[in-house]
């Protein structure tokens, strides 16, 4: 597999795709991007994000950049961090949600926000032509610059305008924290415990392991489902290794799936402010978000699949709040990154405005049901895949913008190549599961590929 460079950044195996040459030659380029200043380093929990995030800091020094350090935190908080501290902007070891054998490199601008497309069109272009030396000393960074990095995010949480804590700490709800051993392992439990509550850990142990499936997927989260039971918790939330998604578990032990976490936020955020700005998401994101902002009279704008598309929808329509069905939500008071600490925070925020358990909100909403598959692209030209299918769907209407969307009035189905791994990703949704899962095997079928 050939490395995977996109608007999320680059990603590969570590020692076949990624290596200490890759990492130098981007963290130059980067270096070369940004305007004077100092620039951030972060990492995620895999084992090999210590060697790594040292070859970085050799390839920033190269260019006489200055570093500031952060070492393990989640990746919104290096977002958060950027423009608090008005850094030069920041690169954060990571592979997100892909299993530990990866690594990469997340690129954060000097205003806190990932890079665009032409950005980072332009920053391959010059690593590619980087200079990498034939040997490059390999340290081990010792100490912090921001030692209490997380715990300037969670200041900042606990203050933000759309967030009642005196109504959150009176219902000292109890939660399970799952953080697949991950760079949220402390940010996340600090900030529920800040928040007045009961916290129970599974999973939150930095040592680069991985003892569940990266994604907060329901098929993931039989260890966290357990653990609600067991301690008669109220809900559980489970997050992704670098902490910017976040899938919620029920009081019963069910896990909600990624997509609920989105709108439920969405809803406490409307419910308190009264904001009458668009809510933004991507074409891949659950209609239980048109559901939600119907109920408030407010519009929802649909960006290509991506963080910096919604991002950049939102700046354009001035929009408070958004996200991705993936469990990453993006409150722009607080800065414009996925973010789980945001995204926990707000949930408690909705369960408190009225004496209803998780479940009991959730049975409030329209049941849509979403199926997700995938198809290796491996040797083959995705977009060449992709194209044609419009034209077996006369009757639906047909969105270009990011791959293929295919809408009709109450279900929909999406085929794209993804941006971090080499697959094309099918989503579909409809009122019930039978019916996405025929929209997905029909797309499959016209496609005439299987994965095997």
């Amino acid at each position: 597999m050939a490395l995977i460079r996109t608007i999320s950044g680059v990603r590969g195996k570590v020692g076949l795709d990624l290596d200490h040459q890759v990492v130098y030659a981007h963290a130059r380029a980067f270096a070369a991007l940004q305007p004077p200043g100092t620039i951030l380093l972060a990492r995620d929990s895999r084992p090999h994000g210590v060697e790594l995030i040292s070859v970085a800091a050799q390839a920033l020094r190269s260019v006489r950049r200055q570093l500031m350090f952060a070492d393990l935190v989640p990746t919104p908080t290096a977002q958060f961090l950027v423009p608090r501290k008005r850094l030069a902007g920041a690169i954060v070891l990571t592979a997100s949600h892909n299993p530990v054998e990866y690594n990469g490199l997340k690129f954060i601008g000097s205003d806190g926000c990932f890079l665009g497309s032409e950005q980072t069109a332009i920053l391959f272009a010059r690593a590619d032509q980087v200079e990498v030396p034939e040997e490059i000393p390999v340290g081990r960074i010792t100490g912090r610059d921001l030692p209490d990095a997380a715990g300037l995010h969670i200041i900042d949480i606990l203050d933000l305008s759309c967030i009642d804590v005196e109504a959150i700490l009176r219902r000292r709800f109890r939660v399970v924290v799952d953080t697949v051993n991950g760079a949220a392992f402390f940010a996340l439990p600090a900030v529920l415990e800040a928040l007045g509550c009961k916290v129970f850990r599974i999973h939150t142990t930095p040592d680069g392991t991985f003892p569940r499936g990266a994604e907060p997927l329901p098929e993931n989260l039989s260890d966290l489902c357990g653990a609600v039971i067991r301690h008669g918790a109220d809900l559980g939330m489970a997050t992704d290794p670098d902490g910017d998604r976040l899938a919620l578990v029920d009081e019963d032990g069910n896990p909600l799936g990624e997509e609920f976490t989105l709108a439920l936020a969405v809803d406490g955020f409307l419910r308190r402010t009264g904001s009458r700005k668009p809510v933004t998401t991507n074409l891949s994101s659950s209609m239980l978000l048109d559901h939600v902002a119907r109920r408030y009279g407010i519009e929802v704008q649909r960006s290509a699949v991506g963080e910096v598309n919604v991002v950049n929808m939102m700046r354009s329509a001035g929009g408070e709040i958004g996200g991705e069905g993936n469990g990453g939500v993006i409150l722009a008071e607080s800065h414009l990154g996925r973010d789980s600490l945001v995204g926990a925070a707000l949930v408690l925020e909705r369960l408190a405005q009225e004496p209803r358990s998780l479940s009991a909100v959730k049975a409030q909403m329209p049941a849509f049901h979403i199926v997700k598959d995938k198809i290796s692209v491996e040797g083959y030209d995705p977009q060449e895949m992709i194209e044609g299918l419009g034209r077996r769907y006369p009757d639906a209407e047909v969105n270009t913008v990011d791959g293929l969307k295919l809408q009709w009035e109450d279900r929909w189905v999406h085929v794209r190549p993804s941006n971090t791994e080499p697959i094309i990703r099918i989503i579909a949704e409809g009122p019930t599961a039978e019916i996405a899962q025929e929209l997905v095997a029909g797309v499959r079928s016209t496609m005439g590929k299987a994965d095997g």
